[in-house]
């Protein structure tokens, strides 16, 4: 069951909608009371998250700090003067926040738009409670109208590409300046079309065990717990029994 509440950050009317930008700001700043003070927080990565570590930056000095889910997300927390830890050396994060590329009515997710979605799987397995911050586009009623981002181990990746052919997907490998996009992880990222994921705590079990896969981008077993999506009208809380 799906708990909605728009009390988290109500904002005035407004003339006119409010840009994407904006919506990402409103459910990063929102974000900032699921943090557990003098506690450990997971962060993850992508452009709505950034917008949670700038607010971050303000209650930095209330946290023990953080454990990134990239390099990216790690350089821009530190330069706001927070201490970044490596996964292996803190037990237990009370909260992860991150963004979602889809989220369905269950907590679902696809995420990887930003090539971390390893690292992202990591340390939101570590954490007590997964709160995704997004706008209201990213909410959908069956996952898969994103391309699906899967890594994939370099010499695996055409096998697996006909594999996802057989069930109806187009896969391809991302790709940087001309080459194959290489992860944090040493990896290659490959985005498939084409997919329509009804059952993805199955979906996910099954390519788990594909050989070559290093992490698919549905998050189903870890799952959000709460999503604060970015409407016009505020920030509205979905809670995921």
């Amino acid at each position: 069951m799906v708990y909605m509440s728009n009390s988290s950050a109500p904002i005035s009317p407004s003339p006119r909608a409010l840009t994407q930008d904006e919506l990402k700001t409103l459910v990063g700043q929102a974000a900032l009371d699921y943090v557990v003070r003098g506690q450990w927080v997971g962060v993850g990565t992508g452009s709505t998250v950034n917008k949670f570590i700038d607010a971050l930056g303000s209650i930095r000095h209330e946290i023990a700090g953080a454990v990134s889910s990239s390099v990216a997300s790690t350089e821009r927390l530190r330069a706001l003067g927070i201490e970044v830890r490596d996964a292996n050396e803190v037990e237990r994060l009370a909260v992860y926040i991150d963004g979602a590329d889809e989220i369905d009515g269950k907590g679902y997710m696809v995420k990887g738009g930003g090539a971390a979605l390893t690292r992202e799987k990591i340390v939101a397995a570590q954490s007590d409670r997964f709160v995704c911050i997004a706008d209201a586009s990213k909410r959908v009623p069956v996952l898969g109208k994103f391309p699906l981002p899967v890594e994939v181990i370099p010499m695996a990746s055409a096998r697996i590409m006909r594999q996802f052919a057989a069930m109806g997907g187009q896969a391809a490998i991302r790709m940087a300046n001309g080459q194959p996009l290489v992860t944090d992880n040493g990896q290659y990222l490959m985005d498939v079309r084409g997919l329509s994921i009804s059952d993805p705590l199955a979906f996910e079990a099954e390519l788990s065990q594909w050989p070559g896969v290093v992490t698919v981008g549905v998050f189903a077993f870890q799952r959000a717990h709460i999503c604060l999506l970015g409407t016009d009208t505020g920030v509205q809380t979905l809670t995921f029994d």
